[in-house]
């Protein structure tokens, strides 16, 4: 209320008539004579005097003059911000990823389309991507956990199979496909406890009655392929993140199907904020649930 007040008595030191006054802001004219009696008589002061149909400012008045103006340009400063961010002309978004393989294009384009919003993408496994959007430390989040949480929006974007990588010396590296049999024989790399891939191949080992010879727990995508490059063991990666490499071959899973969806999530709360919500409508679509 105070600043209603405030803003008329401005609009009325610089029009000079409660008439103009009312119409550069908009409202009716007893709207601003009630806002400046209410102001006078609060605090007790005389901020104009009237003679005929003009106002003038009274001593009070003028002393008040230079930090109205200032407000009054404070508050129209804070309205272009705000309209600047509404508007995506600026702004933060902080996006976390289990791999770049499944959100990079739509980065891709909301950077093109907003390039006045500053990006950061962190990568981490599905847990902990979920964990740092509770925790506000990220906007959006991708996983391949399908979490049912009445706190979370999410959206598949993805489903992508588990294939067989192997060093091309490998015995099995002539193979179009191989059984998970096979695949128990040899040295088997995992990822760290947390990441859906190790959590699906354990699943799927289980559900085939194998277990593999050897576990060896590398910590991140990038170390997995490493080690299969230089023939330490033999893993399952989702196909779009198999790198192409010439000492690689892959090979498809015989007799079974394992398949990693991804899904992009953000704070239910958040999700009409428009930093996220143009996000959420340039990420692709994927057959799946949305919550």
């Amino acid at each position: 209320m105070l600043v209603a007040e405030l803003k008329s008595f401005y609009a009325v030191a610089r029009c000079g008539t409660v008439t103009k006054a009312a119409a550069q802001l908009g409202v009716s004219q007893p709207t601003v004579t009630a806002q400046l009696r209410q102001l006078e008589s609060r605090y007790g002061v005389e901020l104009f005097h009237r003679q005929g149909r003009g106002l003038h400012l009274s001593e009070a008045g003028r002393r008040l003059m230079p930090q109205v103006e200032k407000l009054v340009q404070q508050e129209t400063e804070i309205e272009f911000r705000l309209r600047d961010a509404s508007d995506l002309r600026e702004g933060l978004l902080r996006i976390g990823a289990t791999g770049p393989f499944y959100i990079m294009e739509t980065v891709q384009r909301y950077n093109q389309r907003y390039p006045g919003v500053d990006l950061v993408l962190t990568i981490g496994n599905s847990q902990s991507m979920l964990q740092a959007l509770h925790d506000y430390r990220i906007e959006v989040a991708t996983s391949s956990y399908l979490m049912q949480d009445a706190h979370l929006y999410h959206r598949q974007i993805a489903s992508d199979p588990l294939r067989i990588v192997v060093h091309r010396t490998h015995p099995l590296a002539g193979r179009k496909e191989a059984r998970l049999q096979d695949v128990a024989q040899y040295t088997l790399l995992l990822r760290e406890p947390g990441s859906m891939t190790r959590q699906l191949t354990e699943q799927a080992l289980r559900e085939a009655g194998v277990a593999p010879k050897r576990v060896l727990e590398i910590g991140s995508r990038e170390s997995i392929r490493q080690a299969v490059l230089v023939n330490l063991g033999i893993s399952l990666i989702p196909s779009r993140e198999i790198p192409a490499h010439t000492e690689l071959a892959t090979l498809a899973v015989a007799g079974a199907e394992i398949l990693m969806h991804e899904y992009l999530y953000c704070l239910r709360e958040r999700q009409p904020a428009q930093l996220i919500a143009r996000f959420l409508e340039m990420a692709p679509a994927a057959t799946g649930s949305t919550g």
